[in-house]
């Protein structure tokens, strides 16, 4: 299993449409993480940027199935006017992925 993190930056002005919108994640989006292989899902503040926390079976297979489902794309629609665009990525990334440095279990 992966851990992996990652940040987003939420327009200054949307943050609190940013929290209210997860109270209400649909059921059918969470059913469709679980069945992609996301054990844990986390979102914690710093700011403007949301840290999200994941552990998963395997990350490009989560990607890879959430991006073709209409469920998704219909939560991304809903979620875009809310994120702004992220210019640090590294090649190849969709978000800015943080280093796993330590891990105690």
């Amino acid at each position: 299993m992966a851990r992996v993190a990652f940040r987003l930056k939420i327009r200054a002005d949307r943050i609190q449409g940013y929290d209210e919108a997860h109270p209400r994640v649909w059921p059918e989006l969470l059913q469709l993480s679980k069945d992609v292989g996301v054990n844990q899902d986390s979102i914690l503040w710093r700011g403007v940027d949301p840290f999200i926390y994941m552990q998963v079976d395997d990350l490009e297979r989560v990607w890879s199935e959430i991006d073709k489902s209409p469920v998704n794309q219909r939560r991304q629609k809903e979620m875009e006017s809310l994120i702004e665009s992220l210019s640090d990525l590294e090649p190849g990334e969709r978000f800015p992925m943080m280093r796993p440095v330590f891990h105690l279990e």
